[in-house]
């Protein structure tokens, strides 16, 4: 089961002193050049990695790797909502022999601190697919395919908070320090350009913006 990309910090850290983020300096050149174009900036929730993974054949479940651990709450939620013979044929039924992968967070009570401040209950919330095409290899879908599949089957999926420059993404953390979803804290925003890009190494472009590594640039009202 292949595993998620890795999403870079937006900026980078003082590695002499700190280790605190240097407002402004860009960790990768390709994200700086496209700061001023359109990007989508979803909400980054703080929980457990979690792939679902169908191989045309039956569906697994695996953690950020394949060593992690998922808690036991949050295997028994995913049985249910993705596991058993009638959850078989509605993945056949959606995408036959093709293999394809839900990316997304376990989230809820004593998955991560605070965990229950988004929810009462354990759940699963979609905010990426991947598939494996014949004609291109491994491929990320379109935000609109991701909501599509998550409509299909029932499923939450990250909420798209807004859309525009980097700097639109940085000042939306620094002034909401609150999730969109429940009571919770807000981890940060995840922002990728409206349309695909790869960098010069063949990366995905995908960076995070985390609300405790802005928190001290916020202006002071907003600091918790």
């Amino acid at each position: 089961m292949k595993e998620y990309n890795k999403i870079e910090t937006l900026f980078n850290r003082d590695l002499e002193g700190s280790k605190k983020l240097i407002f402004g300096s860009y960790r990768n050149e390709t994200v700086e050049f496209l700061r001023d174009c359109e990007w989508i900036f979803t909400e980054k929730i703080d929980g457990t990695n979690v792939r679902v993974h169908w191989d045309g054949h039956k569906v697994t479940f695996g953690g950020r790797t394949d060593g992690a651990q998922i808690p036991a709450p949050l295997v028994n939620k995913l049985n249910d909502m993705f596991g058993g013979s009638i959850n078989e044929e509605l993945f056949e039924q959606k995408f036959g022999e093709m293999e394809v992968t839900l990316y997304g967070e376990g989230y809820g009570p004593k998955i991560a601190k605070g965990g229950g401040l988004y929810r009462s209950d354990v759940s699963f919330i979609l905010f990426d697919v991947e598939v494996l095409s014949p004609e291109v290899g491994y491929l990320y879908l379109k935000r609109e395919a991701v909501e599509d599949i998550a409509k299909f089957f029932n499923i939450d999926v990250v909420p798209i908070i807004l859309t525009g420059t980097l700097n639109d993404g940085v000042n939306y953390v620094l002034k909401h320090p609150k999730s969109t979803i429940g009571t919770a804290d807000m981890e940060g925003l995840v922002a990728r350009p409206k349309v695909e890009v790869r960098d010069r190494l063949g990366k995905r472009v995908i960076v995070k913006i985390k609300w405790k590594d802005l928190k001290e640039f916020a202006p002071k009202e907003d600091k918790n």
